[in-house]
């Protein structure tokens, strides 16, 4: 940890002078706190299996299985339902963390249920017929309309009012920054929607889309995939889009989604984003669909499923997966005390974990595939407010979504809008992207603030918009993301790492949100089904002799 000055903290992390840090909250440099601890992620036993952590386990903790999925993220559940599906119940689930769900994990306190990362999902065109599919085992569509569109419940969508804008000094409804405009600004942000119109009805020869969810089912024609070859920023500079207004606009939106600005974002990552969100030209990006606990709520249902035939152990971390020469492969697992041992002994694999890991879990291999490299993982901290009470009410009221102009933060959330709670006790969950350029140097610095120091960076940013936030809050716990999410810089979703990365090696199947470049909830679901029909493929290919 490094030991900051709060005038250091607080102009480091959020850019604040010297005379705007006096005049938030507390100006010692020991500021009074909330109560509070840190939450996950779990690094320390993730550093051990880096630095070659290696237990032989004993003859008795041994035991045979059909399939061993390593990894309880979205991706790792989507796989254990499809196998399950297919009459597969021998599965072990295996997962590093004490609870379910990766970066959709959430938590839940006496008030409310509350999100640790993911927290929505874009209601999905009617092509994705398998998430339509699980929604529906979910009770959450009505039916389908009479283009054969879903149609969703309504208490499932996000409520109104969804989102406002903090913008020089007061609360403004919706993202773009509209108050005090100009004709130029308004006639660029139109023109932008424009670009976008004419991507999300482009089709290619084939008559595929340009920009789909799961990716993999849209346009791999040049015209588009040329698109990953320059930054977000050069492509809007190339069409004469300059207005700051909306530079800051489709920043903030790179950043939410990427963790990454518009100079460091794929062009095609940033049009995808938009594009691939809206049915037809001319209609609104599609509705939201949302809980308190975000895509929490996703993973407990997937989880309850899994957990009725397969066999899911938490807190296990995996330290090694190793392809036997007369068939089978063995994975080995320790609990995080590192005292003890298991091995699975399994006939297939399905690595529902991040690429990084690769090199360190498949250990039979000496030499990490050269494609590793081009996989780059940002950092986050995520902090959950829990507060007696809303913050004062402004012109606006609070929404779902609430975003401050000035800050590198991307504001918060707020768990108990989707209850229709206007007053009260409720939990806030604000998010800080680390997007400099050097992923490595970014995780370091989100690794050597403590707590108490993201505490103090989440107040003093959150109270400049709400002067009465820190006597509200009644406890304040902090998540630190180190391998947050995949980075989709230029030439890499079309540059053919993540197109090697995904091929199975040696009876192991590859799922995971990276392989696609973009951390969405629909890529992970999309490979976890693509990776588990993998397995029942294989499972029914004639053995060569």
């Amino acid at each position: 940890m490094r030991d900051y000055t709060r005038r250091e903290l607080l102009a480091t992390f959020l850019g604040l002078p010297a005379a705007t840090i006096a005049g938030c909250g507390q100006t010692t440099d020991v500021a009074e706190l909330p109560p509070g601890e840190l939450v996950g992620s779990s690094s320390n036993i993730g550093h051990r299996l880096r630095d070659g952590l290696r237990i032989t386990p004993s003859r008795d903790h041994w035991t045979r299985h059909r399939v061993v999925i390593v990894g309880g993220g979205v991706a790792g559940y989507s796989a254990a339902r499809r196998l399950l599906q297919s009459g597969w119940d021998d599965i072990v689930l295996l997962e590093l963390e004490h609870a379910p769900g990766g970066t959709s994990r959430s938590g839940r306190s006496e008030v409310v249920a509350y999100p640790w990362g993911a927290h929505y999902l874009p209601v999905p065109l009617k092509e994705n017929h398998s998430l339509l599919k699980l929604l529906d085992e979910m009770n959450v569509l009505e039916g389908f309309d009479a283009f054969d569109e879903p149609v969703v419940a309504e208490q499932f969508l996000c409520r109104q009012p969804t989102e406002r804008l903090f913008f020089q000094g007061r609360w403004q409804e919706g993202h773009f920054p509209h108050s005090g405009s100009s004709a130029a600004d308004r006639a660029q942000f139109q023109a932008f929607n424009r670009h976008i119109d004419d991507w999300v009805a482009w089709r290619d020869g084939s008559g595929r889309r340009a920009f789909t969810l799961p990716l993999l089912t849209g346009s791999d024609d040049p015209e588009v995939t040329q698109l990953d070859q320059i930054t977000m920023s050069d492509w809007m500079s190339r069409h004469g889009l300059n207005s700051s207004r909306l530079r800051w606009f489709v920043n903030y939106c790179c950043r939410d989604d990427y963790g990454m600005t518009v100079e460091q974002t794929s062009a095609w990552a940033g049009l995808f984003y938009f594009a691939s969100r809206i049915r037809r030209p001319g209609d609104e990006s599609q509705s939201l669909i949302t809980w308190p606990e975000g895509n929490g709520h996703i993973i407990a249902h997937l989880h309850k499923l899994a957990g009725q035939k397969a066999d899911v152990r938490l807190g296990m971390a995996v330290t090694e997966i190793t392809p036997l020469a007369d068939g089978g492969i063995d994975v080995v697992a320790v609990k995080h005390d590192a005292k003890s041992a298991h091995r699975f002994h399994a006939d297939h694999v399905v690595f529902a974990a991040p690429q990084f890991l690769r090199p360190y879990l498949l250990r039979y291999d000496k030499n990490a595939p050269p494609f590793i490299d081009k996989f780059e993982y940002g950092s986050w901290m995520v902090a959950n407010l829990h507060l007696r009470e809303h913050p004062r009410a402004s012109s606006v009221p609070l929404c779902w979504d609430n975003i401050l102009y000035d800050s590198p933060s991307l504001g918060y959330v707020v768990a108990t809008h989707q209850l229709e709670r206007n007053a009260g006790p409720t939990v806030l969950t604000y998010y800080y992207p680390l997007d400099g350029e050097h992923p490595k140097q970014e995780r370091r610095r989100l690794m050597e603030v403590d707590r108490d120091g993201w505490a103090e960076i989440a107040l003093s940013d959150l109270e400049r918009a709400h002067p009465d936030l820190r006597g509200l809050v009644e406890r304040l716990d902090v998540m630190r993301w180190g391998h947050a999410m995949i980075r989709p810089r230029p030439g890499f979703v079309w540059g053919g790492a993540r197109h090697e990365a995904i091929k199975p090696h040696r009876g192991i199947h590859f799922a995971h949100t990276d392989l696609s470049g973009v951390a969405l909830f629909e890529e992970a679901f999309y490979h976890g089904i693509r990776a588990a029909e993998e397995v029942l493929a294989a499972a029914e290919a004639p053995q060569s002799l």
